[in-house]
């Protein structure tokens, strides 16, 4: 690398230039910098000295609050008109074909509307070459796919997208009312008939509970539950992807989106929040049922209060094929830090029947040799 003509990485318009050539630099997850496609050259990614910070949820729930940035000041974005997805990318990257359900976008780019700018970003770890690998290899293991799906499947690329997650921390205060049961044992008596018919008296041991009023408070606090901020994969699907190595995040810097696309949020900031309840409630429910104590538990009402919340947008990388098959979108996600691989698949009707009928001349071929 040559030690003059260095990039200007705080650029007002953020974008980076080759200063070999001129052509657009773009981030390369195998080698951890900044590559130009046309002639080779490497530029590291200055180290920031900015802290990943959390942001004070009430803040941006404030009218006219002015924390709104973009991506990249050059950032532009564009939405398909097909599924709806907004996407977000700097040169070099161009609109092309949605990566949320392989349309060809015919809407026209345009600059990218403010939002809640993003405050850390999980690089990319391995390249579009050995995601599009992973996804073959994938695709070809899966038994009654179509053949056709298959032969799709090699022909199309993968996009590599960076996907919005809302983390949310909180302390929370809960007080409950509710039950608690005691397990005690009685002798009962019953009647069954004997080996001759008889009518024999018995005793058995029966096991009942008594119930006692309980009420209470519960504290817990919750750190960095994560959120995802896209309706276009499906969560499960999305779910399956983790764990993410959230201890690499890096502070947001632009040039980590350079060459690849980054998903508008389409869940707001209050609406995750709503979502991230819905979990520390599964938890509370669980600090609720210990606090009451006994061998059961019977929660009436849990009321709970939220306090120093706070929040951070982030950008997590994942690589996406979207594809078609019998009119239906098939998505196949990849973790783009781990390469697990996690899709939709279709099945083969023909092979799923030619191996049914297969299975009942091979069962009728033994019954004919057993009855002979």
């Amino acid at each position: 690398m040559a030690d003059s003509q260095q990039v200007n990485f705080k650029e007002k318009h953020q974008r980076f230039p080759c200063p070999g050539c001129g052509g657009d630099l773009a981030f390369d997850p195998k080698e951890n910098c900044l590559v130009c496609p046309y002639c080779g050259r490497k530029e590291p990614i200055p180290e920031s000295d900015a802290q990943i910070e959390e942001r004070a949820f009430e803040d941006y729930l404030r009218p006219g609050s002015e924390r709104l940035g973009r991506v990249a000041e050059n950032a532009i974005e564009v939405s398909c008109t097909r599924c709806g997805a907004t996407v977000t990318f700097t040169p070099p990257e161009v609109a092309g074909e949605c990566p949320f359900c392989g349309s060809t976008i015919v809407a026209q780019p345009r600059a990218a509307d403010p939002m809640v700018a993003p405050e850390a970003v999980l690089p990319f770890g391995i390249t579009k070459r050995q995601g599009q690998e992973a996804i073959n290899r994938w695709l070809s293991s899966l038994w009654f796919a179509p053949n056709a799906l298959k032969k799709l499947a090699y022909q199309q690329s993968v996009s590599g997208v960076y996907i919005p997650f809302w983390t949310y921390d909180a302390s929370t205060r809960s007080a409950y009312t509710g039950e608690r049961g005691e397990h005690y044992f009685d002798t009962e008596q019953y009647t069954e008939r004997d080996a001759q018919g008889n009518a024999v008296t018995k005793t058995r041991q029966v096991q009942r509970t008594r119930w006692y009023s309980a009420s209470g408070n519960v504290a817990r606090s919750f750190d960095d539950l994560l959120i995802p901020a896209t309706r276009s994969v499906s969560r499960p699907r999305l779910a399956s992807l983790e764990p993410w190595d959230l201890n690499q995040l890096h502070p947001y810097e632009p040039a980590f989106l350079s060459g690849f696309k980054a998903q508008r949020y389409q869940v707001e900031l209050p609406e995750g929040f709503e979502e991230a309840k819905t979990i520390m409630a599964q938890v509370i429910e669980g600090d609720v049922r210990n606090d009451i104590g006994g061998d059961e538990q019977r929660i009436r009402s849990v009321n709970t209060s939220y306090y120093d919340i706070t929040f951070k947008h982030i950008l997590l990388p994942v690589y996406i094929g979207a594809y078609r098959f019998n009119q239906k979108v098939y998505q196949v996600m990849i973790n783009a830090r781990t390469g697990e691989v996690q899709g939709d698949r279709p099945y083969s009707i023909v092979k799923i029947t030619l191996l049914i009928i297969f299975l009942l001349i091979v069962i009728g071929t033994i019954a004919y040799l057993k009855s002979n």
